[in-house]
This record gives structure tokens, sequence and C-alpha cells, in this order.
């Protein structure tokens, strides 16, 4: 089975129009609206390639009480066949498989431990990802949830994912690498208490970690920890923006 991975981010917010700026000063994406010219999808765009997109937090999650938040999309080639696959495999199906028109098929699903994200059939050709150390591509995937070797064997057995170097954190456990395809893509662990529940969280790259760390709190967002250096030598730091989404910012410079 030919390994799917992430390939589209999405951030659902309660005012795209802000988020969009405030990104585009940290991140430094450009952007380009879609669809309804009144309240459109902002695609977030590293020159000419989108990366994600920006969007209302739709009605029915915010009656739910979704907060602001990144999620990510699964590239699939039968959107109904894998939604069926995961529900089967212990998953929570949140939305059934729909039709964007001229994107693609998708579905809201979740992995047992209750991580969602989306799959996706899009139309047209696929698009090669740029590489990771790419400022502004997303450069890490993480997962928190509360059993790391269940939810690798979940990913392993829907999408083909394979374990990679295992690295021991201490009291904080097992930080299990993963590949998708011939790409090291992210890392799992069990959460830690102050993570309510088990959610992916999404690394964006930047040239300096020190520069844009100032640049989140210059645009009204917060920088939870200070940089701090990784195996490998990069340097991350986790944020929230000023609607309150968690993101990280990687770079290989502080």
């Amino acid at each position: 089975m030919p390994a799917s991975r992430f390939f589209w981010y999405e951030l659902l917010t309660d005012d795209p129009a802000s988020a969009a700026k405030f990104y585009k000063a940290v991140v430094g994406w450009g952007s380009e609206n879609w669809g309804d010219p009144q309240d459109p999808y902002i695609i977030v765009k590293v020159g000419e390639t989108g990366v994600g997109g920006i969007m209302r937090m739709p009605p029915e999650a915010k009656a739910m009480g979704t907060p602001p938040c990144w999620v990510g999309y699964i590239h699939v080639k039968d959107v109904d066949a894998a939604t069926a696959k995961i529900k089967a495999a212990g998953g929570a199906i949140h939305r059934e498989p729909a039709d964007i028109p001229e994107i693609g098929r998708f579905s809201v699903v979740a992995d047992p431990q209750g991580a969602t994200f989306m799959l996706m059939a899009p139309q047209g050709p696929d698009q090669e990802p740029l590489p990771a150390d790419t400022p502004g591509a997303v450069g890490w995937r993480e997962l928190y949830t509360t059993d790391w070797k269940a939810a690798l064997d979940f990913y392993a057995g829907q999408f083909g994912w394979t374990a990679d170097e295992a690295m021991d954190m201490g009291p904080m456990g097992t930080y299990q690498l993963f590949t998708a395809g011939a790409e090291r893509s992210g890392g799992m662990m069990n959460k830690p208490a102050n993570i309510p529940m088990p959610l992916w969280q999404f690394y964006f790259t930047v040239e300096r970690l020190d520069a844009a760390a100032e640049r989140v709190k210059a645009n009204g967002g917060q920088v939870l920890m200070e940089p701090m250096q990784v195996p490998g030598g990069s340097w991350i730091a986790p944020c929230l923006d000023p609607e309150g989404a968690v993101f990280s910012l990687t770079a290989r410079e502080r």
C-alpha cells in the first residue's frame, strides 16, 4: 500500500481576515481568496504554491464548543472506502463523505484515541509537497495521544506509515518518529496532562526562530515556551495565535 500523508492544513477561526494578516506577518504566507466574496476561503501560499487555508469556524463546530484550531488533511484515493475503514478500526466519523465542487471529496474523522483529522481525494493532478525546510512549509506534524503505540498501529494500518527512531524523553515518555512514504514526517507521544484531549499539532518553518517568535508577540499572539533545540539541531517554539489556535514554529537557525 503506498503511504498516504498530510498534504493540506486548515485553520478554523472566528476572524479569517485577521488570522491571515497574523500568519502573513509571522510566517510570511501570501494569500488568495476563493469562493464567497463576502466570506471567502483564504488560501495561504508559499510563492505560487498553496499550503493550506483559513476559514470561518462552521456553525455546527462552534455550537459544539470547538475552539479555533488547525486541522490537517490526509490524501486518499477513495474517501468513502477510507472513511469506512477508519470506522471499522475503531475511529469516529464526525462528518460523512461529501463533495466540495471543483476541489474534491472529503470527510472529517478521528482516530480511536480521539484526535481529529480530515480525509480528502482532491480533484486534478497531485501537487508535490514543499521540502520541509522551505520557509512557510509545514515542517513537522506531531500527535499528542493517550496511547502512542496503539496510535502508530492505527495510522500504519490505515495509511502505510512506518515507525522510525524512538526517543526516550525521560519523565515525558517515548517520542516515536514516523515516516510517511520516503519522508520522516513527524512524531507521536502520550500527551502531557495540560493538553486536555488528543490532537494533531503542526509546525510552520521560518528562517530564524527568535525573530519569528518576536513577530508572534508583536502581532497579538503568545509564545508558550521559550525556543528550545531538539535532536537534529532544529529550534522550535509552541505558540498561540490571537484567537487561541495552537501552532508551533520550527527553524534551523535560532
